[in-house]
């Protein structure tokens, strides 16, 4: 496998060979690793000395079900530390087909200009993009599509990364063409446009074949992890039927779905926005909707929809459980439309609709706008994607905005906004949040569906450092998360088609020594960049203000965040 290094300053691209080291390292691990050898941890973000790296993983080469993740990696501007984001759609199976683990793109242009980087039958170059120059992401990538033709894999920022706003993510194209698949947090959009990279365009014009070294082992495997997502009711019926909106009633009920500003976690309104609900009218209206959607060739549990407007037209795909909690039931919106209108305009300028939604709420939270007005959040969003001046600061996202109008109510760690799984009501999210390093992502762990006491304080603890172990080997390796649930033999056999497909021998233990690794490099890496276990804490307000309705705060005692780091458990 192959790494294509692109400097912008110079305007060249070079291929290097993966090292030996790193051959089992992709997306995130990867990530680690090559910001942990290059990139110097006290560097600007949006400076020269940042590199943005888009990887894939070790399993897309073969086409596996669930394994084509792409991530977007560098130091954040939002959390000031290591970031990674990982998306569904074709580009990281695009990539794997040209036997590229990964891009790295460092320095900056030496002038204000813009590129795409281009990869096709002639090779990478790097082409003028001063035409694209703030456009919005659907028009860019309909342009794109006309230019390079329609089966290629795109990769691109809005107007949102082109003004280097913290909030800004960046978009990948999924199988039908919708650049609605987005590495979404940590405004690693911002560094892309710090590149002056508008867009990545990969063309559809080769496959290498995976090499397989022991086929019967990897067949053996791949069948029997095949059979368990297709026999677990998470992966073949839940997802499938509801998608990620499937949680919305359980999570309302035990009083963990952020509404009104992350002032209450149980949604009176959560029937209007659900998954049944989603699903019913995604049905109901027809047309170019889609209530069950694979956001990955090949994709068993298709989690993803397409959601329409009345007249059948798509308006976005996908409305997810995160965009229909912080940018509804934590706006006070009802209305399925109202937040699927906001999910576009976020997508196409470009925006985290989690972090949006959470600096919407501080500023409605501060009285400044009606929670339940969504043409206001709308405006809002229409603000930041143009850039007027209270566009700017809230499209630096919730930390900055609760600073600059004096809210004592930022629900941020590590300056990055909460996800909706509310912390108060479930204590191992806490944990996650607090000592990821990440920042506050649900995509380290989720504990909702866990059996466990979830307002219980003291018993999280181990649960919730065996989880991130997993999850950060699971987005090493480039598979989706939703897996985990397809049942305990899952880890065993994803090591089995890893030795089949590479020749080697890896046990049991491999999935644990890989996440502990990936999980201490980054940690490693934020220490250098000024992050401490100080920062490992949430907000002091979920600290001392009861959440309704248990009236629950975030009460973990502190010797669990420090013991969280213990040297035994990750450097035994």
């Amino acid at each position: 496998m192959n790494i294509l290094r692109i400097n912008m300053k110079e305007g060249s691209i070079r291929q290097e060979m993966l090292p030996p080291k790193l051959m089992f390292y992709g997306n995130r691990g990867l990530i680690a690793k090559i910001m942990a050898e290059e990139v110097a941890p006290d560097c600007e973000p949006l400076g020269r000395y940042n590199k943005l790296i888009i990887a894939n993983g070790p399993l897309a080469i073969a086409s596996i079900s669930c394994s084509g993740r792409v991530s977007a990696g560098a130091k954040s501007p939002l959390t000031g530390g290591i970031k990674e984001a990982n998306s569904g759609g074709i580009m990281g199976y695009r990539l794997a087909s040209l036997g590229i683990r990964a891009l790295i793109i460092e320095d900056k242009p030496k002038q204000d200009v813009l590129f795409i980087l281009h990869i096709g039958k002639k090779g990478a170059q790097l082409i003028d993009a001063s035409e694209y120059k703030m456009m919005r992401i659907h028009a860019l990538t309909k342009k794109l599509f006309q230019r390079f033709g329609p089966n290629c894999a795109i990769s691109c920022i809005g107007p949102a990364g082109e003004m280097l706003m913290s909030a800004a993510s960046v978009a990948n194209t999924d199988m039908d063409g919708n650049p609605s698949r987005f590495s979404a947090r940590g405004g690693l959009g911002a560094v892309m446009g710090s590149k002056g990279l508008k867009a990545i365009v990969v063309e559809d014009y080769k496959k290498i074949k995976p090499p397989i070294r022991n086929e019967e082992r990897y067949k053996k495997a791949l069948k029997q992890y095949v059979e368990e997502i297709r026999s677990a009711y998470q992966t073949s019926v839940g997802y499938t039927l509801y998608g990620t909106a499937g949680i919305i009633p359980t999570i309302s009920e035990i009083g963990a779905m952020p509404s009104y500003g992350f002032r209450q976690g149980s949604f009176e309104n959560a029937d209007k926005i659900s998954g049944e609900r989603l699903r019913e009218t995604i049905l109901e209206r027809g047309g170019e909707g889609n209530a069950t959607h694979a956001c990955m060739p090949g994709c068993l549990v298709r989690c993803s929809n397409i959601f329409p407007d009345q007249d059948g037209k798509q308006v976005v795909a996908s409305l997810e459980y995160e965009t229909l909690s912080m940018c509804g039931s934590n706006l006070g919106l009802t209305s399925l439309d109202d937040i699927a209108e906001l999910n576009y305009l976020c997508n196409d300028y470009g925006l985290d609709t989690i972090e949006i939604g959470a600096t919407i709420g501080v500023y409605m939270d501060l009285g400044l706008a009606e929670f339940g007005d969504a043409e206001i959040a709308k405006k809002l969003v229409r603000e930041i994607g143009t850039g007027t001046l209270l566009g700017k600061i809230l499209g630096e996202g919730a930390a900055i905005t609760a600073r600059i109008f004096k809210s004592q109510r930022a629900p941020v760690v590590k300056g990055q906004s909460i996800a909706a799984h509310e912390p108060r009501a479930l204590k191992g999210m806490s944990i996650i949040y607090a000592t990821s390093p990440m920042g506050a992502d649900h995509t380290a762990g989720v504990t909702t569906r866990v059996r466990l006491d979830q307002l219980d304080p003291y018993i999280w603890l181990e649960y919730a450092r065996d989880l991130q172990v997993k999850i950060a080997a699971f987005d090493t390796l480039g598979l989706c998360m939703f897996i985990t649930t397809a049942g305990p033999k899952i880890p065993d056999l994803v090591v089995e088609m890893l030795n089949g497909i590479y020749g080697t021998d890896h046990g049991p233990d491999f999935i644990a020594s890989l996440g502990k690794d990936v999980i201490w490099t980054e940690k490693e890496f934020n220490a250098k960049a000024g992050l401490s276990a100080a920062h490992d804490k949430m907000p002091e307000f979920m600290l001392e203000e009861p959440f309704p309705p248990h009236n629950a705060v975030s009460d973990i005692p502190k010797q669990h965040y420090q013991k969280f780091w213990e040297p035994s458990y990750w450097r035994p």
